[in-house]
């Protein structure tokens, strides 16, 4: 069992930044990919970014390339995401998830989540 605990969330005015952590505890042993998604009110849970155990992978949807960054520490066992130039439509709750050995893009992939952190961005 992995345990997974988001924070960094806020109200932030666009064009700001923010970033969230992601910790995990439990088996953190065991390699695991890590993906952040979000979900905004009335909408599906979609892919934000991925990052395999190494670290050397990552993997971001098109509407954050180039201003989200996601990286890995696992001598703490924590996941980040960078998030810059935020615009309104980033505005969601952001989960962080975990899987057994590689990431995906799909979060029917995952087998653990966090609770998630809110986000919002005020134009």
């Amino acid at each position: 069992q992995v345990q997974l605990a988001e924070s960094g969330g806020g109200l932030v005015q666009a064009g700001g930044s923010l970033r969230l952590s992601c910790a995990a505890s439990g088996r953190t042993f065991s390699p695991y990919g890590m993906g952040w998604f979000r979900q905004a009110p009335g909408k599906e849970r979609e892919f934000v970014a991925a990052i395999s155990w190494s670290g050397g992978n990552t993997r971001y949807s098109d509407s954050v390339k180039g201003r989200f960054t996601i990286s890995r520490d696992n001598a703490k066992n924590t996941v980040y995401l960078q998030m810059n130039s935020l615009k309104s439509e980033d505005t969601a709750v952001y989960y962080c998830a975990a899987r057994p050995v590689t990431y995906s893009l799909s979060a029917y992939a995952y087998d653990y989540w966090g609770q998630g952190t809110q986000v919002t961005v005020s134009s």
